[in-house]
């Protein structure tokens, strides 16, 4: 059995640097790789393009990245309430693809199953197909979307194991899973860390051969992006 495991974050980011193409999972702030994204603000490594669903806020998540001008393209489904994210969008310092979310996630999931492109007609007619190739089916009209191509996967899981088995837990499952084996490496950190054979087969998420390196965080703030709470009568 090939085990997984590396000691720490730093172990598991080996082999990062500027320029790269990066998938961050996490929809809002939940269920982002936070040990990673602390890991990849301390390596200041530049020039990033990233692939999330959104940037985080201004201070936590992929935020932090953008503070330091370290990402120098977001591919994004929206803004999302990130400030700074659309400070430097709107000012050029950044640049943005904005496409539909349905369509992030076939991208995800076609570069995880080893398909080049697929047709969507998400964003036939918009600004979403200008430049791409289009085609009729059965009488409706389609846009041809091509397969990611990333250089690492950061995702978050609730478990696993040292095969790089993964549980995911609630709404933090989301993006993470489409992003497991997307890229050519891909790294999953983890709330709890078993060995091989702890996991039930039958509960397992994203089995192992999706996976590279495997990490267990050392401690998760997850914060809430606009925390609404009942009053009191």
């Amino acid at each position: 059995m090939i085990l997984k495991k590396v000691s720490n974050v730093q172990e598991a980011l080996e082999g990062i640097t500027d320029n790269m193409t990066l998938m961050l999972g996490g929809f809002g702030l939940c269920g982002i790789p936070e040990n990673a994204i602390a890991e990849l603000v301390k390596l200041n490594v530049n020039g990033l393009t990233c692939i999330s669903n959104n940037a985080g806020v201004d201070d936590f998540g992929l935020g932090l990245l953008l503070q330091k001008r370290q990402i120098k393209k977001m591919v994004s489904s929206y803004v999302g309430e990130n400030d700074e994210f659309e400070r430097q969008m709107l000012s050029g310092e950044l640049e943005v693809e904005l496409i539909p979310q349905g369509t992030l996630a076939e991208r995800c999931r076609a570069a995880q199953s080893g398909f080049p492109a697929f047709y969507t007609p998400a964003g036939y007619g918009t600004e979403v197909a200008i430049g791409k190739e289009t085609r009729e089916f059965n009488g409706k009209m389609y846009v041809l979307e091509e397969a990611f191509k990333a250089d690492f996967a950061f995702v978050k899981a609730w478990k696993g194991d040292e095969a790089g088995n993964l549980i995911f837990k609630g709404t933090a499952r989301n993006f993470n899973p489409a992003m497991c084996g997307a890229a050519k490496i891909t790294v999953a950190e983890v709330e709890e860390l078993l060995p091989v054979g702890s996991l039930d087969p039958n509960q397992i998420h994203i089995p192992g051969i999706f996976v590279q390196r495997i990490f267990q965080g050392e401690t998760y703030e997850k914060r809430i992006e606009q925390r609404t709470v009942r009053q009191r009568n």
